[in-house]
């Protein structure tokens, strides 16, 4: 039995290749599927299963592309009552692949409709080997059970049950493959291994620690972080089945002319260059979501899904991965891109915006002196706000500026912060949409704060292997 893991960053996305001498079976695909394809043909193995263990709300699937391109069977939780062909399993069904037995558990209380595979490789015992956990069991937590409205409770009541009752009934030395590691918002402590044993995490995950189902769900449904927009669009999708990949045509170049008559059409220009490029020159009224920083999750949370997108590069052969990393949140509808990026747009006259950056001296300057109106918005999470921000700053989390703008004065120079400056940078990009002008972003956000000795160190940003997803 072979175990190859894939990991997608910025969504933490952990997939797998499961095989045996001539077969093998996908679990949890990537929406691009390529590599499972290279990987299968360079081992010499026939992709036959795509197992699916919950409707994931995070990233569209790439079930029915790896289908249509293999011919392999798509297996999916029967409680999640997909709409397209597959084989439909739940507690007590078992198949075989080639030599390795498959057991099927359900395990709703993340989602309602979760399952693991418990796989026996037969050539070496007669012992469960692995599991495949989804969103149940992770490495250092458990899924989170308050993505469905009214339902946390009742969720979280499930999980604990299924945790104690099936999932720690297996062997110590069983194998403990999550579909989620740490930065994903599918958990809220998850650790930075990304494969573990039934017996480690018996024995260390907190999560597992309490001694009273009440004490679990008081400690699960507290401190959680905010739930993306797109994860119910995304778990619709991948019930009724995304559409194919290979079917979707590339984007195509635009002209500055072409891109202004994408704007006057109402449709959406998405700026993915760094931070400092943005302020320096953009399309006016553009979103921007640093390619380098969570792009897919900010995307999928923060775009209008309905709306075509053109993009802005840093260059033209970013433009593929872009486009793959948007299709992963359900956002197919990519028209096309700035040809040459900005700079046929600024020689070509064509109008332009910007947001000035400024240093952490700067801005401690005018905290002391008070010359003029200066709001100092601070858009992280709640957590990394409650470790340490600016006295004085004006705390809204990234998502909800869409919502809360109105509550900021106008007439006031609002510098922006965040731990870097990305997600501040967005949050810019959303208040000029809304008709501020007096913005400025701090360069190097809280990280260049601190590092300038104005605040304590950030115990978020000073873990290494921890979180990245901090929006």
């Amino acid at each position: 039995m072979l175990v190859e893991q894939y990991y997608v960053d910025g969504i933490a996305h952990l997939s797998y290749l499961v095989g045996g001498t001539t077969t093998c079976a996908i679990i949890d695909p990537k929406r691009d599927v390529e590599d499972y394809l290279a990987a299968a043909a360079k081992l010499g193995l026939t992709i036959t299963h795509i197992l699916e263990t919950h409707l994931h709300a995070d990233f569209v699937s790439g079930h029915m592309d790896l289908a249509r391109r293999t011919g392999a069977t798509i297996y999916a939780p029967r409680s999640g009552r997909c709409t397209y062909d597959h084989v439909s399993v739940g507690e007590k069904d078992s198949f075989d692949i080639e030599g390795m037995h498959v057991e099927v558990l359900d395990t709703p209380g993340h989602t309602p409709d979760g399952v693991c595979y418990v796989f026996t490789d037969r050539s070496r015992g007669s012992e469960p080997v692995a599991v495949f956990t989804g969103d149940t069991l992770f490495v250092g937590d458990v899924g989170r059970p308050d993505l469905f409205p009214g339902r946390g409770d009742e969720l979280a009541s499930q999980l604990y049950a299924n945790l104690h009752q099936k999932i720690l009934k297996l062997p110590d030395a069983c194998l403990v493959y999550p579909a989620h590691g740490a930065g994903s918002l599918c958990g809220k402590a998850m650790g930075a291994m990304r494969i573990s044993t039934i017996g480690y995490e018996r024995r260390f995950n907190s999560a597992l620690q309490h001694g009273t189902e009440a004490e679990f769900k008081k400690a699960l449904l507290s401190g959680m972080p905010e739930a993306p927009g797109h994860f119910a669009r995304c778990s619709d999708i991948n019930r009724r089945g995304p559409a194919l990949v290979a079917q979707m045509p590339s984007p195509r170049p635009l002209s500055r002319g072409e891109v202004q008559a994408q704007i006057d059409q109402g449709n959406i220009v998405l700026d993915a260059r760094d931070y400092a490029a943005f302020g320096g020159a953009h399309v006016p009224g553009a979103y921007h979501i640093d390619a380098a920083h969570n792009f897919s999750t900010f995307a999928g949370w923060l775009l209008p899904a309905e709306k075509p997108i053109v993009l802005v590069a840093a260059s033209d052969t970013q433009v593929a991965h872009l486009t793959t990393m948007l299709r992963r949140v359900g956002l197919d509808d990519v028209v096309g891109y700035l040809n040459g990026g900005m700079g046929p747009w600024i020689v070509g006259g064509m109008p332009i915006d910007h947001i000035p950056t400024t240093t952490v001296h700067e801005v401690e300057d005018w905290c002391k002196q008070g010359k003029k109106p200066m709001v100092i918005l601070d858009v992280r999470a709640q957590s990394e706000w409650d470790t340490s921000h600016i006295d004085g700053a004006v705390h809204i989390p990234l998502p909800a500026i869409r919502t809360r703008y109105e509550d900021l004065d106008r007439n006031a120079t609002t510098v922006l912060v965040c731990k870097s400056g990305a997600r501040a940078s967005t949050a810019g990009s959303i208040l000029q949409q809304h008709g501020f002008k007096n913005l400025a972003v701090m360069a190097g956000g809280m990280t260049a704060w601190t590092a300038s000795g104005l605040v304590a160190e950030c115990a978020t940003c000073a873990l290494t292997h921890g979180p990245r997803i901090q929006y």
